[in-house]
């Protein structure tokens, strides 16, 4: 009795529980271990590869910033071209349109003088002509008598003359 009061002596139950013990762990060990493990290692690789498919969009997403970027510069810098071609040919068109203005109103001007010229030409003919009448019927009225018109026609041209050479 001395025996089964102690606790730390082993007895025969001890050795039984010591050998299921064993037994529950080789079989955990072969059984139910090589699963968990197989899961555990797919379930690192696929962590792996999500890691590794990050890093890739990571690096995609950098490279797509970049061609944007890139792309973003190209399309202000064409927008700057166009708008400088669009301003120097709305500047040759101002140019081309104030040049026609200009040959137009010369033209125009030029016209104007020239009809100015004939204009006084024909006033000054009509105006020769008329003091050639009152001088004609003048000199009749002084004279009292008829005096060749042709003659006087000639003298009078000629006068008419005499003054156009001395205003050109």
């Amino acid at each position: 009795m001395l025996g089964e009061s102690i606790f730390l002596i082993p007895n025969g139950t001890f050795f039984v529980e010591l050998a299921v013990f064993l037994v529950i762990l080789v079989l955990i060990y072969k059984k139910a271990l090589p699963p968990i493990v197989k899961n555990l290692e797919a379930r690192q690789e696929k962590i792996r590869t999500s890691l590794a498919a990050a890093d890739e969009a990571a690096h995609q997403a950098a490279e797509a910033e970049t061609e944007r970027q890139r792309v973003l510069n190209e399309a202000r810098d064409s927008a700057r071209e166009i708008v400088a071609a669009a301003t120097a040919a709305a500047e040759q068109v101002r140019s081309e349109a104030a040049g026609r203005g200009q040959a137009e109103y010369d033209r125009i001007v030029g016209a104007a003088h020239a009809e100015v010229e004939a204009a006084k030409q024909r006033a000054i003919d009509e105006a020769a002509a008329k003091v050639g009448d009152v001088a004609f019927d003048l000199v009749t009225k002084i004279v009292g008598r008829e005096v060749d018109q042709a003659a006087h026609q000639d003298l009078v041209r000629e006068a008419v003359a005499a003054l156009g050479s001395v205003k050109a």
